[in-house]
């Protein structure tokens, strides 16, 4: 139901930020009514279209038919971002120079331009500036002199080259200055956005993190637990990506995985075959699933869960379940996404985690990591979480900080702490800046 204001503000947000990028790209680097301006203009348009397309037009298309277009537009959305970055960090150079431009007309000192005193004749009379005088022509019949208009004696001045500039910088110096900004900018984007993309198309960096429980008993220290999350396969990343991370994750020889949600930014109608090398997965206890807020993005969770199931990997939806290891019990338990109090049900944590054995040490999987409040007031050991993506490109890595207690890494609510992995995928463009793609290995210990 939101879909079509969500729709129609990308689309205003795209013509407002287009129109400013038309200002500093187009217009200060071109000249009225040529060739390249209407160029520019054009191609300003087209990128604006261009923007948003994907997300609007990308769900109605499908994967496989959206994937060109999902390709060109998430992957220019990318340098559309450090575009703007580049061009903001300009405007504070050039508010400076505005500054003493103003600065120095006001006082009548802007660009002062020397011109040599022109050489007096012996008779020449001095007459001051404010004097009109007559102008002369010479007939070429007659060879005489005949009266003109008058002119000012600054004028005469002027004719020949005398006078001072103290009018704003060249036309042509700020035509240079603008478009030396403008391709500045732009190899920065472009450099950044290729970076990025190697970074977040490669494989995902596997993170060996030690976690000490109080009351873990002996039995279950070293157990190991493969945290990964937020897949999104979708029309960027299919079959090829799954396969990678199910070759990572059974390398590590873990006891158990966990799947920390957004498997998938489509439905299985869609995706199956993407996900399909998930029935692979290795570990001693089995592998594990809890929805993400991308699952509820289309038609509900339920198809995902079902096809889930029939890969071996359990959907823990309020549950947990009992972790037998070398004689000891863990209690693994999952609850679903707050988005899905949406579609009529949500997290449940006392379903999940009530009535339990509390001498057992509890690991609670929680796609978002705002989650970890509720799970502290419940007396969870530890919780494993998603969603942040690390932040996924610097700067919503910084901003990203504001609404989360943990962005990635290990941290801490109360006694409860919290785990949050950048993820192996990605969501918009298949950028990564200043969070890499990853696998986590949580070893826990007594």
């Amino acid at each position: 139901m939101l879909a079509p204001l969500v729709n129609l503000l990308i689309v205003v947000a795209s013509a407002l930020i287009h129109r400013w990028l038309w200002v500093r790209l187009v217009r200060d680097t071109t000249r009225p009514g040529g060739t390249a301006r209407r160029v520019g203009t054009t191609a300003t348009v087209v990128s604006a279209a261009l923007a948003a397309a994907p997300r609007i037009l990308v769900p109605a298309l499908g994967p496989d038919t959206g994937r060109p277009l999902a390709w060109t537009g998430y992957v220019w959305l990318g340098v559309l971002l450090y575009l703007m970055l580049a061009l903001l960090a300009m405007e504070i150079p050039r508010a400076v120079v505005g500054i003493r431009a103003r600065a120095r007309r006001r006082n009548g000192t802007a660009h002062p331009v020397a011109v040599p005193e022109p050489v007096r004749a012996p008779e020449q009379v001095s007459v001051p500036a404010t004097v009109r005088v007559p102008a002369t022509t010479v007939s070429r019949e007659t060879g005489k002199a005949s009266p003109g208009a008058e002119q000012t004696l600054g004028e005469v001045g002027d004719a020949t080259g005398g006078g001072q500039d103290t009018g704003p910088a060249r036309p042509d110096r700020r035509l240079f200055l603008s478009r030396a900004g403008a391709l500045t900018a732009g190899a920065v984007a472009t450099a950044t956005t290729g970076f990025g993309m190697r970074t977040a198309l490669g494989d995902p960096v596997v993170k060996r993190v030690p976690i000490r429980i109080a009351g873990l008993a002996r039995p279950l220290s070293g157990l190991r637990i493969a945290v990964v999350s937020d897949l999104h396969l979708g029309p960027l990343l299919g079959r090829s990506h799954t396969e990678r991370i199910v070759r990572m994750i059974n390398g590590l020889e873990a006891d158990v995985v966990t799947v920390v949600g957004d498997l998938a930014d489509g439905k299985p109608s869609e995706l199956a075959p993407a996900a399909r090398p998930l029935r692979h997965l290795e570990s001693t206890h089995g592998a594990f699933f809890v929805t993400g807020n991308h699952e509820y993005m289309f038609d509900g969770a339920e198809a995902w869960v079902e096809e889930l199931h029939g890969l071996g990997v359990t959907t823990l939806l309020n549950e947990r379940r009992e972790i037998r290891h070398h004689g000891a019990v863990l209690d693994l338990a999952g609850v679903e996404d707050l988005s899905a109090a949406e579609h009529g049900s949500g997290p449940d944590y006392a379903r999940a985690l009530g009535g339990r054995d509390t001498s057992r040490p509890v690991v609670l999987m929680a796609h978002q990591p705002v989650m970890i409040e509720e799970a502290a007031r419940h007396g969870v050991d530890l919780q494993l979480s998603g969603h942040t993506h690390g932040g996924q490109m610097f700067p919503l890595t910084e901003l990203t900080k504001l609404a989360n207690p943990v962005v990635s890494g290990l941290g801490k609510v109360e006694d409860t702490q919290l785990y949050v992995t950048n993820g192996a995928g990605f969501f918009g463009p298949p950028v990564r800046v200043g969070a890499e793609p990853e696998i986590t290995v949580i070893e826990l210990r007594a």
